[in-house]
C-alpha cells in the first residue's frame, strides 16, 4: 500500500517513537571504541535489518568493499557499482536552490508502507517510548516519517520526511532542521550523522528530507582543522574550515538546541534566498553543524568539470563533502587516493571570493537577528 492511501485508511497504523524536547539525549563517547546503542538506535536498526531480510534495498551495503585511504584526512570509500542506475532519477532543474513541489514528480507520498521505519513524533512526556503499533488518522495529522534508503550508502541509511503529507518541497526552515537535530541527539552516538542537501546540491527529490546512516569511522571533515570566527551570546561558536577542501562554516559550542537551530537555519534561508547550493552535516548527536558550500551542479550544467571527473559519475553530496565518497567504478576504488579524492572536492568547492561574501552575509544576517531579538 502506497503512503498516500495508506494515511487515508481508517485505523491504519504503523510504528512510532516519540521524543521529549527537554529529553537530555545520552552521553557521547571518543569516536574510539564501542559505544553503547540508544533505545533510538535500537529500534531503527532492527526495523532497518528486518528491511534487508525481506530484500527492500537495491545492493546490499554491508557486503560492499570499504577502506579509509592514507592520508592526514583519512577519507572514506565505498564501491557501488551501478548506483546510480538504481537509484530514483533527479526531476527538476538543478540550477534552482527553491522550486515548487509538484506532486506529478517523484515524492515520498509515493513509496510503500514497508518500506516506513517508523512514525517520529514529539511526545507529551519527559520521556521516549517506542509503540509498535500507533493510529496513523485523526483527521489533521501529517506525521514526521522515517523510511529505508531503498539505494543505501551506509549501514543504517535512512531518511527523515518532516511532516509526510504535507508535501513540503526541500527548503530547509527552523522546525525542519530542529526536527533533524532532535533525530541526531536521539540517537546519541558519534557514528550516527544527520546530513541536508538543498537542491543543487545534490538532493535528488524535490520533498523535504534529510538523510542519516551510521558509520564506525571519523569523517574528514570533522577532524579538518578550523578557525573561529565569532562567538555571539548565545554561545554559538562559529568557524570556518582551513586546510580542508572544501569551504564551509562550522557552528558548535555550549548553546543550547534552540539557539544552536536558530543560527544555523538563518544561515540557510539566506542560502537559499540567494541561491547558493549548499550541504549539511549534523555531527557529534547535534552538538556541531557543518554547513558546506559547493558549485559543482553549476560548473557541471555549464561544463566546466573535467571529463575525466565527469565519468567517475560521482555527485558530490553530504556525504561526499564530509569525505565518505561512494564510488560507481571498481577502477576509481581501487585507484582513489587523497590526493585525487582532494581535487575532486576542490572542484565543487565555491571559489574564495563567492565564499567570503557568503560568510559575511551570514554573519551580518546572523547578528542583525540578534540584535532584534
Amino acid at each position: 500500500m502506497l503512503l498516500s492511501n495508506l494515511f487515508l485508511t481508517p485505523g491504519a497504523k504503523l510504528p512510532l517513537y516519540t521524543f521529549s524536547k527537554s529529553n537530555a539525549g545520552y552521553a557521547l563517547n571518543s569516536f574510539a571504541g564501542k559505544q553503547p546503542c540508544s533505545p533510538f538506535l535500537d529500534a531503527l536498526f532492527k526495523a532497518w535489518e528486518e528491511r534487508k531480510t525481506r530484500g527492500l534495498f537495491h545492493h546490499d551495503i554491508t557486503n560492499s568493499p570499504m577502506k579509509i585511504l592514507q592520508g592526514e584526512l583519512g577519507f572514506i570509500t565505498t564501491l557501488v557499482e551501478g548506483r546510480d542506475q538504481k537509484k530514483r532519477p533527479t526531476e527538476f532543474k538543478i540550477d534552482q536552490v527553491l522550486q515548487p513541489f509538484n506532486k506529478e514528480k517523484f515524492n515520498f507520498t509515493k513509496v510503500a508502507e514497508k518500506e516506513v521505519i517508523f512514525l517520529f513524533e514529539q511526545g507529551k512526556t519527559s520521556g521516549t517510548g517506542y509503540f509498535e503499533c500507533s493510529s496513523t488518522t485523526d483527521g489533521c495529522y501529517s506525521p514526521n516519517a522515517i523510511l529505508i534508503n531503498v539505494s543505501p550508502i551506509g549501514y543504517g541509511h535512512v531518511l527523515l520526511i518532516p511532516h509526510l503529507l504535507d508535501c513540503l518541497p526541500q527548503r530547509m526552515d527552523h522546525d525542519s532542521f530542529y526536527l533533524a537535530l532532535c533525530m541526531a541527539k536521539q540517537a546519541g552516538s558519534r557514528y550516527f550523522r544527520v546530513g541536508y542537501n538543498s537542491l543543487g546540491g545534490f538532493a535528488t527529490i524535490n520533498h523535504l528530507h534529510f538523510q542519516a546512516n551510521y558509520l564506525e569511522a571519523e569523517f574528514p571533515v570533522e577532524k579538518a582543522k578550523t578557525k573561529e570566527i565569532q562567538t555571539l551570546e548565545s554561545k554559538v561558536k562559529i568557524s570556518e574550515l582551513t586546510s580542508y577542501p572544501i569551504r564551509g562554516l562550522v557552528f558548535e559550542g555550549e548553546a543550547s538546541l534552540d539557539d544552536l537551530c536558530g543560527v544555523v537555519s538563518l544561515s540557510t534561508v539566506l542560502l537559499q534566498k540567494e541561491n547558493t547550493p549548499f550541504n549539511v552535516l549534523i555531527s557529534e548527536s547535534g552538538k556541531r553543524i557543518f554547513l558546506l558550500l559547493q558549485c559543482y551542479a553549476k560548473k557541471l550544467a555549464l561544463g566546466q568539470v573535467r571529463q575525466e571527473l565527469v565519468e567517475t559519475q560521482i555527485n558530490p553530496a553530504v556525504w561526499e563533502l564530509s569525505g565518505h565518497l561512494v564510488l560507481k567504478r571498481r577502477k576509481d576504488y581501487e585507484v582513489a587516493t587523497e590526493t585525487s579524492l582532494s581535487k575532486l572536492l576542490a572542484e565543487a568547492a565555491l571559489p574564495e571570493n563567492q565564499f567570503q561574501e557568503v560568510k559575511k552575509n551570514i554573519l551580518s544576517s546572523v547578528v542583525q537577528r540578534i540584535c532584534k531579538s
